[in-house]
């Protein structure tokens, strides 16, 4: 069956997640994506957290399956030559290279227009246009500066980062989308363009129901679904909420049964207004159904602390599964606090290509995270990591070098 981006060939000048990230979607949709590395080293995420000696590490094997690799020296003459021939018959630059890095390897926005004016040039950077366009920027940075960490976590403790990795892995998707779109509008004009994807954006546009509230606090000076409500204070900005739901029904992470010794036996309830008779009746509080303290989303905002404290006497008695099982009855919204142990463990979710297993000619077999987007016409098969410089004859050839003239530039030094 025909891949939705067969016939697209991608330049990945990327490393380490954000735009490793980016590339392995694409290629997961068909795209040949050719990764260019360093001879000797490759990309740095190679060899960062190893756990088997000599083996690209998972860090690496995780983000750029379905791709092929080759090395090129670009500081080389006979290499930059090579990369000049790459251009011309790419479709799309991919680089998340420090600003300005590019340009002084002799590749402007000019330069690759002059050998391929149909290219793409996809460019992942920490901030854009601006005070901060210049500085290095890493995950937990990106995170901090978009607005996440200054609302994560509770009231009554410091910013905290999140696990998910918005600001590198949520860049490289949003950059992704940019891609497909350019491409996109190029059979409408024929010609290529510049797309960028600033992690500080990219984290904040994750971020807009914060901003939404910074809004409404300004005009309000309260917020009635936030934990500070009625008995806390608010200040300019938008605080840290806990584990509010951030919408218009309330929710919270709840104890279950073996939380004492098990860190994740929780589970997340909403107490959704549709079906707020229900959750009274399953914890046997009838009578707050009626109640005009609790009968309403308005008369409840107030004792949302009382009302999930009640509602946790029963979640504690229940397995979490056991809470899902009876709640899911009566369509009240609830989800599982699932480790990692368990992710990997579901059954489902390597049925549907979630989680997949990979076998790796040095490292054996491995679990990485399948494509999380599903399209029926265009089903990915998710193939291992590229060895260093795995395909660079293969990539060669198909550029027209003969075997001689690969030799020759490996002589050099250039591949």
């Amino acid at each position: 069956m025909a891949k939705a981006l067969d016939g697209v060939r991608i330049l990945d000048f990327t490393h380490v997640q954000s735009g490793p990230t980016c590339t392995q979607l694409l290629a997961w949709f068909g795209a040949d994506v050719i990764k260019v590395e360093r001879a000797g080293t490759g990309d740095v995420t190679r060899e960062q957290l190893r756990d088997i000696p000599d083996a690209d590490s998972l860090y690496f094997t995780m983000l750029n399956h379905n791709k092929r690799s080759v090395t090129i020296d670009t500081k080389n003459p006979e290499g930059k030559k090579v990369l000049e021939t790459l251009i011309k018959t790419c479709d799309v630059l991919v680089e998340n290279f420090a600003p300005g890095a590019l340009d002084r390897m002799g590749f402007t926005w000019e330069r690759i227009q002059e050998l391929n004016p149909q290219m793409i040039v996809a460019s992942v950077k920490g901030f854009g246009p601006g005070p901060y366009e210049d500085c290095k920027v890493y995950e937990n940075v990106a995170q901090c500066a978009g607005g996440a960490a200054s609302t994560t976590g509770f009231d009554d403790g410091p910013p905290v980062v999140t696990g998910a990795q918005i600001g590198d892995s949520g860049t490289g998707l949003h950059l992704a989308l940019g891609i497909v779109t350019a491409l996109f509008q190029r059979t409408k004009t024929n010609r290529g363009q510049k797309v960028l994807a600033a992690m500080q954006d990219g984290v904040l546009n994750l971020c807009r129901v914060k901003l939404r509230d910074q809004q409404r606090l300004a005009r309000t000076g309260v917020m009635k679904e936030y934990p500070q409500y009625p008995n806390g204070t608010f200040g300019e900005a938008v605080p840290r909420a806990g584990n509010a739901s951030g919408g218009g029904q309330p929710g919270w992470i709840l104890k279950c049964k073996g939380w004492e010794a098990d860190p994740n036996a929780y589970i997340y309830f909403i107490t959704q207004a549709p079906v707020w008779a229900k959750i009274c009746n399953v914890i046997g509080k009838e009578e707050w159904a009626t109640d005009p303290d609790y009968a309403t989303p308005a008369a409840r905002l107030p004792h949302l602390k009382e009302i999930f404290a009640e509602i946790e006497r029963w979640t504690m008695t229940k397995t979490k599964f056991e809470a899902m099982d009876i709640l899911n009855k009566y369509d009240i919204p609830c989800g599982p606090i699932l480790s990692m142990k368990e992710i990997a463990e579901d059954e489902s979710l390597r049925k549907t290509g979630t989680i997949v297993e990979v076998d790796h000619p040095v490292r054996g077999k491995y679990l990485t995270v399948g494509n999380p987007i599903k399209l029926s016409d265009s089903p990915t098969d998710v193939t291992r990591s590229p060895l260093l410089g795995e395909h660079t004859d293969e990539v060669m050839t198909e550029l027209g070098y003969s075997a001689q003239q690969i030799a020759a530039l490996r002589t050099a030094g250039a591949i």
